[in-house]
């Protein structure tokens, strides 16, 4: 059919071909997670958080959520995710069967009373997990959740190892251990703008964890 060019345009003698589409790159995202508050130290983790316009996941004890209520109930406000990390930060697989339910029952109750929902996800203190934490856990309706990337922020190693040990091991889907309690995290607190800054600039998103 004369006059007529179906996949581009002719110009003279030459056809030029309608550019492919180019589909945008699946976004990447990382997981943030932070173990053993409410503390002192949660509030400015959750101003850090939302200057960045980041999400992360709070495992909380629940002797700590019946002593800062307050922060436990910012957390869920501000959209992050609030999950259990038992009672007295135990060793799940050296109790008995009525220790491990009191240890998850005692902090769900806590959780829900301060943010109106039960948690779903439990961390195992210590990541110390066998089967028989698995099963206890799934008799409770709870998904066990670890990480991927250690910081061992815990052991203070300062600002800047906790940074590298994040920026270099950070891979699509990681789930970064981090802490905002359970001792001294100023250097935890240090280190989150650069850690927040430059996952954005590589093109992070900033999941929660669920079960």
């Amino acid at each position: 059919m004369a006059g007529v060019v179906l996949a581009g345009a002719l110009t003279g003698s030459v056809m030029i071909a309608a550019p492919a589409a180019v589909a945008a790159p699946a976004p990447k995202v990382v997981y943030l997670t932070f173990d053993d508050g409410p503390g002192v130290h949660t509030p400015k983790v959750l101003d850090l958080l939302k200057q960045h316009g980041a999400k992360a996941t709070f495992y909380q004890t629940g002797a700590n959520v019946t002593a800062n209520p307050a922060t436990a109930k910012r957390a869920h406000r501000e959209g992050h995710s609030v999950q259990n990390h038992t009672w007295s930060h135990v060793d799940l697989r050296t109790v008995s069967w009525s220790k491990f339910k009191s240890e998850v029952t005692r902090t769900d109750t806590a959780i829900r009373t301060h943010t109106g929902k039960t948690p779903t996800c439990l961390r195992p203190p210590y990541g110390a997990v066998n089967q028989t934490v698995r099963d206890r856990a799934a008799a409770l309706r709870k998904g066990v959740r670890l990480w991927s990337v250690d910081t061992r922020d815990w052991a203070r190693p300062g600002r800047a190892a906790i940074e590298s040990r994040v920026l270099n091991n950070v891979r699509n889907g990681s789930v970064v251990l981090l802490h905002d309690g359970g001792g001294d995290r100023s250097q935890t607190v240090a280190a989150l703008p650069k850690i927040l800054k430059t996952l954005k600039s590589k093109g992070y998103t900033f999941g929660k964890q669920t079960c």
